[in-house]
């Protein structure tokens, strides 16, 4: 999430806010939410105050950040910042929901901690009650989310609540779904579509297991998979290609054709070069370009068995021609950049980009401008 330097008004609470610029107080004003507001003068700074002493005590100014209007924030005046948890211009929206997981993936770009971070549900409901535009779409990340239980069915039905025409897709391992209970509570009888976003990493429990470090994840993602399938909910399997799952990718999508037909669509993802992966390179950091025979051999197994598929995360210069048309532009708007071999490409405004961390990290493979005469699929 996006972190920016702010001069905060001392003893703003450190909650959920709405930032309104100054000169639309009055239009987007109203009792039950709260309000950070650009000043741009000591002047509108002063009106701010004059409100809060007429009895406006929902507001609270703000300088120096790079905010927009209608950004969901929350301030910290003592840090001198402010954390922006959902921006109306982005592409891509999300809400991250805990930093505790069960699996410990050899690439996670999130490493999980076991601190008790369930005030995030909170936070997450009164982001939705300030969010005054309802997105097309509304991620809910982690860590893991399941770990939540009713915290994350609270969060589904907030968002029903508040933005009933936003499609809500979750990230998660699935594993908890094993449980019956566990999917009972937080699947049945859902108000608003849920697209369910799950890992699977091999077509057997020695590579699963192994990508995730966790024995027994292989059975259990299995289990809740069926427990989604049962509930009619809609799933994306996600396959992120390092090493040990480009060995296996090939049969690893040929499983999924043969056993696990109701799935929507299969994503085959670059990996984000953060986290658990640095520490972990040696399996993780793959060339991708030397691995465009199996990415079209597993595309071809997913079209024979008429799944639907996408590439994430992957520069459209390092993929075979045939595949470019399966790519998409998956990064999150704060985390995507491009580097100085795309200036010159004709499909950088197709094209995902790389990751920001790319330069501590790595590029998926090298890189190199697109010209006129290529074609893109």
């Amino acid at each position: 999430m996006r972190k920016l330097k702010a001069i905060v008004q001392p003893g703003c609470a450190t909650c959920a806010h709405r930032v309104v610029g100054y000169p639309h107080i009055a239009a987007e004003w109203t009792p039950d939410l709260q309000f950070v507001v650009t000043v741009q003068s000591d002047e509108e700074q002063g009106g701010v105050e004059r409100l809060q002493e007429a009895g406006l005590a929902n507001l609270a100014w703000i300088r120096g950040a790079a905010l927009e209007e209608g950004d969901v924030v929350v301030p910290h005046a003592t840090k001198g910042e402010v954390v922006v948890l959902l921006r109306e211009s982005d592409t891509h929206h999300a809400l991250f929901m805990t930093n505790r997981c069960n699996s410990y993936c050899l690439m996670c770009s999130q490493p999980p901690t076991s601190t008790d971070d369930s005030w995030l549900v909170e936070e997450a409901i009164a982001a939705l009650r300030h969010l005054r535009r309802s997105p097309d779409v509304l991620g809910l990340t982690g860590g893991e989310p399941l770990l939540l239980g009713l915290g994350l069915r609270r969060v589904l039905e907030a968002i029903a609540q508040h933005h009933p025409t936003t499609r809500v897709e979750v990230l998660t391992n699935g594993r908890l779904f094993a449980n019956a209970r566990i999917s009972e509570q937080i699947l049945a009888g859902l108000a608003q579509p849920v697209r369910w976003l799950v890992p699977l990493y091999g077509h057997a429990d020695f590579v699963h297991d192994f990508v995730v470090q966790a024995h027994g994840a292989f059975d259990e993602t299995l289990a809740g998979l069926l427990a989604l399938q049962a509930h009619g909910q809609e799933v994306q399997l996600r396959v992120v290609l390092i090493g040990p799952v480009l060995q296996v990718l090939p049969e690893l999508v040929g499983f999924v054709g043969r056993n696990l037909p109701f799935v929507r669509e299969v994503a085959l993802m670059g990996c984000e070069p953060i986290g658990f992966a640095l520490a972990n390179r040696e399996l993780c950091e793959v060339n991708l370009a030397e691995w465009g025979d199996v990415l079209e051999h597993a595309v071809r197994v997913l079209q024979r068995h008429a799944i639907p598929h996408l590439l994430m995360n992957m520069p459209l210069c390092v993929l075979p021609h045939p595949l470019r048309s399966l790519a998409r532009q998956s990064i999150s708007d704060w985390k995507n950049v491009y580097a100085a071999e795309c200036e010159s490409c004709i499909a950088r405004k197709d094209c995902s980009g790389l990751f920001a961390w790319h330069e501590k990290g790595w590029k998926p493979a090298p890189l190199r401008p697109i010209e006129a005469n290529e074609v893109l699929a």
